[in-house]
């Protein structure tokens, strides 16, 4: 942790200013230590650079089942790709590189760091990834040497921030929380009079294959295996899935696109085709291991919006499976 996070940081227990006792350093970064709120008292411990906001012992059993399963993925696959900087614009429609110049930003749900040092990247004053999962790990070591990146394991639910951001981003990550629109209120509500939010979700439009035939196998079996066996298990469907992404849908999106928009779930896997084996696969498994995983309806996203009051509001469908959100909050 840089000890200029404190300026964002509220106690999640009063909103009260914290007092820093710092254990030890390692350059800029506060290895271990201890934040302790003036107003309440509370303390909540930095345990290898990153302030823990949350006790897994001490939160719901499907955000904790949910954290351990997501926290083992972004620790297991740790790989780069350069399209992830298209495919993070491509979520965040219709916002550009150089919407991130200058601004205070968080992201909500940040996995192992990748779009919060794609944010460092473009410019942002600050950027602070939350998440948690044991992710933070990953995140915190991938961030660490960026001098403007913060990372904090702490619950989408109970935000230990002030209202200070000019720009709050959430991608796949609240369709997996047990209310998607409560986690999206709690994160827009740290957001500045003036700023702006984003949003990816998965959609019920075009998905009922998904909520029919694999929701049931994911509910029933894949989410409650061990993840190492999961690991395993999820590279035969990606066999077929990295196959007719590769050899079926890519090749006739070049040479004979009106065909190729006839083929069932055309614009996602001829996007796929994009990336190689071991995304493909992570994409996968991310869709089998999660417990507890929505598909909102463009007029429910709508209803989010209109409940936090944003204007400016431009909702995409996002390859014909899943939705871009853009609001401004005033």
């Amino acid at each position: 942790m840089k000890e200029k996070l404190l300026d964002y940081l509220a106690c999640p227990i009063c909103g009260g200013n914290f007092k820093l006792d710092v254990e030890t350093y390692s350059g800029v970064e506060i290895i271990e230590g201890l934040l302790s709120c003036k107003k309440c008292g509370d303390e909540f411990k930095i345990v290898r650079g990153v302030p823990r906001f949350a006790d897994l012992d001490n939160v719901e059993k499907d955000k904790v089942e949910t954290a351990i399963n997501f926290g083992w993925q972004w620790n297991k696959f740790t790989q780069d790709d350069k399209k992830y900087a298209d495919q993070f614009l491509g979520w965040l429609q219709p916002v550009k590189q150089e919407f991130f110049e200058g601004k205070v930003v968080i992201e909500g749900g940040c996995g192992k760091g990748r779009h919060t040092a794609i944010a460092h990247e473009w410019g942002v004053k600050e950027v602070i990834g939350v998440d948690l999962s044991s992710a933070v790990e990953s995140a915190f070591e991938r961030t660490r040497e960026l001098p403007n990146a913060h990372i904090v394991q702490a619950d989408l639910f109970h935000l230990p921030f002030r209202k200070s951001f000019d720009y709050a981003f959430s991608v796949g990550v609240l369709h997996h929380t047990p209310d998607p629109k409560g986690a999206f209120v709690s994160l827009t509500s740290k957001v500045k009079t003036g700023g702006s939010v984003s949003v990816w979700i998965y959609g019920a439009e075009n998905n009922k294959w998904i909520t029919n035939f694999v929701d049931p196998v994911r509910t029933g079996f894949t989410s409650k295996i061990s993840q190492p066996s999961l690991y395993q298990l999820s590279k035969l469907p990606t066999l077929g899935v990295f196959a007719a992404s590769k050899l079926v849908y890519k090749p006739l999106n070049k040479i004979a696109k009106p065909v190729a928009q006839k083929l069932f779930y055309n614009e996602y896997l001829n996007h796929l085709g994009s990336f190689g084996w071991r995304e493909q696969h992570n994409i996968v498994f991310d869709h089998l291991v999660a417990p507890t995983a929505f598909y909102i309806s463009k007029a429910e996203f709508e209803d989010w919006w209109k409940e936090i009051g944003a204007t400016d509001v431009k909702i995409t469908w996002h390859n014909q499976n899943s939705w871009c959100g853009f609001g401004e909050i005033n």
